[in-house]
């Protein structure tokens, strides 16, 4: 079973976290078939990038998400986006509306100083 989760990049005490499809078997950081996004929840707004077309494909062929990846699409607004693509709206509509929310939400950002 493919799950689509989070595994951890960055320093010691930096953490910042890649969107992955892997196996369920497969551990934290270890294999990964396809990198998906990123998210980085250290700065202020957190950084969310994410690769909806194949998060889109990933989806409809049974990947499920982990609990702390669907709370990161549900901040993105991703989840309202697949039920529509679920009822049959267009996917280069869907990606065009992402595109312009995904620049609005990532336009000024600082990292916030840890300790």
């Amino acid at each position: 079973m493919v799950r689509i989760r989070l595994r951890r990049i960055g320093a010691k005490a930096q953490p910042s976290y890649r969107i992955v499809a892997a196996d369920k078997e497969s551990p934290r950081d270890g294999r990964f078939l396809e990198i998906l996004g990123f998210y980085n929840p250290r700065t202020n707004p957190a950084t969310i990038q994410l690769n909806e077309d194949r998060l889109y494909q990933w989806l409809k062929n049974g990947a499920q998400p982990s609990d702390s990846v669907e709370q990161v699409l549900k901040s993105a607004g991703f989840y309202q986006r697949y039920e529509r693509f679920k009822q049959g709206e267009s996917l280069e509509v869907l990606l065009q509306e992402a595109a312009a929310a995904e620049a609005a939400r990532n336009t000024t950002q600082k990292t916030e100083a840890t300790r």
